[in-house]
């Protein structure tokens, strides 16, 4: 089962507010064939806490706007390092930079298909393939397969 064409408008919503909030590293997955509970995650972070507020705000005035989507769960807002948005179809993480290299989603969806983004929203990207990178090798190395 692949991702439903409504999961993929609003991650492809979701990504381009995120981008024009100056959201880092924007990536989305596919994780319809791994969880039946929702279709897509869409990950963004940004370099303070006042940032993850306005890419999380922006998403959901865009997807509100735009889509009529209302998230169905909000979690997080307290100390915006990491803010979660339900959208039953999909689920945006907006983290702070520090949080996204420490919990490295990346490594746990690494086996689920990239979902194609807006150019606008990859041009963002970056950081994140290298965390992801980093948090691969700091993986096989204490399992001792790099040398």
């Amino acid at each position: 089962m692949t991702a439903t064409d409504r999961s993929l408008e609003l991650i492809t919503t979701a990504a381009q507010a995120a981008a024009d909030k100056l959201a880092h590293d924007v990536i989305a997955y596919d994780v319809s064939d791994v969880l039946s509970i929702t279709d897509a995650f869409l990950l963004a972070s940004a370099p303070n806490d006042r940032q993850v507020k306005s890419i999380v705000d922006e998403i959901e005035e865009r997807l509100s706007k735009e889509l009529g989507a209302k998230p169905v769960r909000r979690e997080g807002d307290r100390d915006a390092r990491w803010i979660l948005l339900d959208y039953v179809d999909i689920v945006v993480h907006v983290q702070h930079s520090e949080e996204r290299v420490f919990y490295a989603l990346e490594r746990l969806w690494k086996d689920c298909p990239e979902i194609e983004l807006p150019v606008d929203a990859k041009a963002t990207r970056g950081k994140g393939e290298a965390h992801a990178k980093l948090a691969a090798e700091e993986d096989a190395t204490e399992f001792g397969e790099l040398r």
